[in-house]
């Protein structure tokens, strides 16, 4: 049914509706003719996240809703990232590149490179749409910007038929009109102060809901074509304040505060954008969108094998168990596993890395035994009582699953009504297994090849900086507790070679660590990325430990420990990691600093180095069971980062039903704004995305995509190959959760 009968609870000329009347064999039945309307949907705004043109709306898009989008007119370039992250959050990030202005006026600090304004958003849906009440957002729109579009609103969307009305409240940027209040004769904003806070990406509370305040409003019309839309819309804000107009005096005058845009959409996946704006100027745009709740998978995997235990066999030879570890391998997703058995009982010692159901794996690898163990001559059941899974992690058993065989032979004969694999399991700690041995893992080498991107946004130097290449990596393992292994880095594509950051223009002097990126890239484009020998182990049920020496990422190598405490079935645990690094020399491949200030021929002048520091954390991750904040983890980390600043990092990810992670993290440390430089504070976003949304097999593999607003020196922690937390990750699953149905 339309959207419109949903939310007003009414029926109008042209929506669908079914009545039947039978009399005998006759059914008389009405349907929609061809013209009816389609359901209505959100679009966005010039500036990303729902909205009209230029100005929000009350809004806000479905859960998981992810869209990229680009509007180009003649003084600004936007590109911005939307995400619906709960039903009542969206979030935005987005950068501007400023027409008119450069980025400074020193030419051989940033060339020719243009102003870029880097911008988060977020918009919190206070009411939802019923009959009587629009539904009603507040927003505020460039939160820790540099004060070119920060701004505050309130806004309420009303729906009726094919039109949607809104009508709002804005300050700062977007409520600069001042048709409702403000003194314009104090300053172009009203007197709001619209000067940032150290060196940029500061929260300035203080002015929120300040200066000028205007009221904007408008209509989007969904035309009875479905791909067309059209909009209309009185703009608050007069662009008397912009940068174009107060730094490089241009000319942005309004002709008209009523801005017009038509929007034609491309099936489910995007839209194309036009609009006249200001009275003056054209503006035109595109967004593409996917929905991170909705992304389902298409396998072709291997068929699970059908329940049918052969009632008539009593032994079962070597040559049965081999092919059972074979099967439980590329059947059941446990990878080389090690069995034992007793009279009782089958174990099986294996990593779970094919299926993040897990339940999939215990049907399969139960009906695997079930069908190949012998069976009990009196009853025909089989002759074991139970199957002990034990999955492990980097040879460290992380949790266990025992399955009662006679309960399991209930369920795969489909013996009563809703029968369930749950219905034949329990989890536990995991204990040592018991019986003989009877199939172990041979192999002990571990060989990966993986896409390595890094990348950031909005620098001095360049818009986009990036280094794409390809990591070769192989572990050998000793044994079950010590593993010997590295991984090389072959440089593809990288432009680098634009990064020239330079102390003073930042007004820093501290050891140059991630700012000396470029040379770590462009200096080898073949690189041993790391190299290390690693100790791990089960200490105590609940006790995890490794400890790890050697090349341990491309710019440090050193030694470290780390320890991680995390409860069985739990959605908390608490880890600690210490280490003592110092930093490579990028002109070699193995060799070390020693000399803590080094001249660079580049900028023609001295920097320093970490020439060994301590460096460690103390972290408490939390997956909260608030109704609020669904499908979260939330990490904390106190402690000395590797400029020795001391500080903290918040990081907070939310994970949609296909299994796709969005996070952000933010780090403070005891360094002033101007002892950080630029962005004043190191902050970040990343994607996780399974490889089984984008493969035709299932896996627990991710592919990680973050970026970085600017590589600065502050707030930066070395890079371990292994986190104890991820490795132990069966135990409350996060990054292996199955697949929930799509809503």
């Amino acid at each position: 049914m339309s959207s419109c009968t949903k939310h007003l609870g009414l029926r109008f000329p042209g929506l669908r509706f079914l009545s039947g009347l039978s009399l005998g064999i006759i059914t008389l039945t009405a349907h929609a003719d061809d013209f009816s309307y389609p359901d209505f949907s959100v679009s966005q705004s010039d500036f990303g996240g729902v909205g009209l043109i230029q100005m929000p709306s009350g809004r806000v898009a479905p859960e998981g809703e992810f869209t990229f989008g680009a509007t180009y007119n003649q003084d600004y370039l936007h590109y911005n990232v939307s995400l619906q992250l709960f039903p009542w959050l969206e979030t935005t990030i987005r950068y501007t590149l400023v027409q008119d202005v450069l980025y400074s006026e020193d030419e051989n600090f940033s060339g020719d490179t243009k102003y870029t304004d880097k911008g988060i958003d977020f918009k919190l849906r206070l009411l939802e749409e019923s009959f009587w009440i629009p539904e009603t957002s507040v927003g505020i729109r460039d939160f820790g910007g540099t004060g070119l579009f920060d701004g505050e609103y309130i806004a309420a969307s009303k729906h009726w038929g094919a039109l949607d009305f809104t009508l709002g409240l804005g300050w700062g940027y977007i409520g600069n009109g001042a048709n409702l209040s403000g003194d314009k004769s104090l300053s172009s904003d009203c007197g709001r102060n619209t000067e940032y806070k150290g060196k940029g990406g500061s929260v300035d509370f203080e002015r929120w809901f300040s200066g000028c305040m205007a009221v904007f409003g408008g209509v989007e019309y969904q035309t009875p074509w479905r791909p067309l839309r059209l909009k209309l819309e009185y703009d608050g804000n007069d662009y008397t304040s912009d940068f174009p107009v107060t730094r490089a005096d241009s000319d942005m005058s309004q002709g008209s505060p009523i801005n017009l845009g038509v929007l034609y959409r491309l099936g489910d996946w995007g839209d194309l954008r036009i609009s006249y704006e200001r009275g003056n100027t054209w503006t035109a745009g595109f967004n593409l969108n996917t929905n991170f709740n909705q992304l389902t998978t298409s396998w072709r995997d291997t068929p699970a094998a059908a329940y049918a235990p052969d009632r008539q066999k009593r032994s079962t030879t070597s040559a049965d168990w081999q092919n059972i570890a074979n099967q439980l391998h590329t059947n059941a997703g446990y990878e080389n596993p090690t069995l034992y058995a007793d009279d009782h009982t089958v174990t099986i010692e294996a990593p779970q890395n094919k299926y993040r159901d897990r339940d999939q794996g215990y049907q399969r690898a139960a009906t695997l035994l079930s069908n190949q163990l012998p069976t009990d001559p009196d009853t025909g059941l089989p002759l074991y009582s139970e199957y002990r899974l034990i999955e492990t992690s980097n040879k460290l058993p992380v949790k266990e699953t025992r399955v009662n065989v006679k309960a399991f032979d209930q369920v795969a004969s489909h013996s009563y009504v809703n029968a369930s694999i749950d219905d034949t399991i329990t989890h536990q700690v995991p204990a040592q297994p018991q019986g003989r041995l009877i199939a172990t893992d041979t192999d002990k080498w571990d060989l990966s090849v993986s896409p390595t991107l890094q990348q950031s946004f909005g620098g001095s130097e360049g818009f986009y900086l990036y280094n794409l290449g390809v990591t070769a990596g192989a572990s050998y393992h000793m044994t079950d507790h010590w593993e010997l292994g590295g991984s090389v880095y072959l440089n593809l594509f990288d432009n680098y070679d634009k990064f020239l950051y330079d102390v003073p223009p930042d007004g820093t002097d501290l050891k140059r660590v991630r700012t000396l990126v470029r040379q770590y890239i462009d200096g080898n484009p073949i690189r041993v990325n790391n190299l290390q020998l690693t100790w791990m182990d089960q200490l105590a049920d609940n006790w995890y430990g490794q400890a790890y020496t050697g090349y341990l990422e491309m710019m440090f190598a050193g030694a470290g420990s780390e320890v991680l405490y995390r409860p069985m079935g739990k959605n908390w645990a608490l880890g600690a990691d210490m280490n003592y690094v110092i930093q490579r020399d990028p002109d070699t491949q193995f060799g070390l600093f020693h000399d803590e200030v080094h001249f660079d021929p580049i900028t023609g002048r001295d920097y320093k180095v970490q020439t060994g520091a301590l460096t460690g954390h103390a972290t408490f991750y939390y997956q909260p069971q608030w109704s609020l904040l669904p499908n979260t983890l939330m990490k904390i980390s106190a402690g000395r980062y590797l400029t020795e600043d001391v500080g903290v990092t918040f990081d907070f990810s939310k994970q949609f039903d296909s299994g796709v992670i969005a996070g952000a993290f933010v780090t403070k440390t005891n360094l002033s704004a101007e002892e950080f430089g630029e962005g004043s504070y190191n902050k970040g976003f990343y994607i996780s995305i399974p490889y089984d949304l984008m493969t035709v097999k299932p896996s627990r593999n991710r592919a990680n995509i973050s970026w970085l607003p600017l590589t600065r020196d502050g707030g930066q922690m070395l890079n371990r190959k292994y986190q104890l937390y991820n490795i132990t990750d069966a135990r409350y699953p996060w990054y292996s959760r199955k697949m929930m149905q799509a809503k």
